[in-house]
């Protein structure tokens, strides 16, 4: 009985430690943050909020103010160039680069752009990741290269490092997402945690 007991209490200790784990990581490293908004326009384009999510961490870690090399801003990093343009196919009157300072904007336009690209590219989703950071014309183009694509379908080799990079990237932390937030999810399932902590070395160490 004794042996027993101790063995429950283990257990008990291990699930509190999980517990505190994954609310230590879901709080400080993959939050589900602005979710009124990833909801909303999640379901509004017919998106993965998780995938949403994945690409919002991956572009500007949640940071509504971040800015890039390329002059994209906001939390899903779009341009001045390409908000312009969305906001004339979305129906907007008017636009101004300030307007992408505002998270319910930010994210709108960029769900919309997703759903754009995803819909451009078949529902490929490593063709939609790799446009909405090259743009579409070079995934298009790589299609088109036998150098790149064996088939004009799927991308074989990625000529952009930044963007085969943030393919990767995507892609782990969608995985991630879907792991803590997916109602299907099993959080004991050994090789699927195994995958992941792979997935995020490889695309932060190697």
């Amino acid at each position: 009985m004794k042996i027993l007991r101790n063995i429950f209490c283990m257990l008990i200790v291990l699930l509190v430690i999980v517990a505190c784990s994954r609310y230590v990581i879901e709080k400080k490293f993959f939050p589900y943050k602005y979710k009124e908004y990833v909801d909303t326009y999640s379901k509004e384009y017919g998106l993965d909020p998780m995938f949403v999510l994945a690409v919002i961490k991956t572009e500007s870690k949640f940071d509504d103010d971040a800015h890039s090399h390329k002059n994209a801003v906001g939390l899903m990093q779009i341009t001045a160039e390409t908000g312009e343009w969305a906001a004339k196919e979305m129906g907007y009157s008017s636009f101004s680069k300030d307007d992408l300072y505002n998270e319910e904007y930010n994210i709108k336009m960029g769900c919309w752009y997703l759903k754009r690209l995803k819909e451009m590219f078949n529902g490929d989703l490593d063709l939609t990741i790799a446009a909405y950071n090259a743009g579409p014309t070079n995934v298009q183009n790589w299609l088109k290269n036998e150098q790149y694509s064996g088939d004009g379908k799927n991308i074989d080799y990625i000529p952009f490092g930044e963007t085969k990079k943030y393919v990767d990237k995507v892609n782990t932390y969608y995985s991630v997402y879907k792991y803590l937030y997916g109602k299907d999810e099993g959080y004991f399932d050994t090789s699927k945690i195994l995958n992941i902590i792979g997935s995020l070395w490889n695309v932060h160490f190697v």
